[in-house]
């Protein structure tokens, strides 16, 4: 049996807007099933173009987390 360590770990993250389509787990910003974004340091990745919905979910967790976009 393996033990877990802190670094393993991957916290799951449900935001109260946007509950069933947007998630962010450990450092990854998850648009419906997509990886879209990835949190560095304070700020926030974005990892190419997505639809209206999808950068809307961006914003969003750009703004509650208080992230820059690059």
């Amino acid at each position: 049996m393996r033990t877990c360590k802190k670094r393993d770990m991957i916290k799951e993250i449900k935001f109260n807007r946007y509950q069933d389509n947007l998630k962010l787990v450990g450092y990854n910003v998850i648009s419906y099933t997509t990886h879209v974004a990835t949190i560095e340091g304070s700020t926030l990745r974005v990892l190419g173009y997505w639809s209206k919905t999808t950068t809307k979910h961006i914003n969003f967790v750009a703004a509650e987390l208080g992230l820059k976009k690059v």
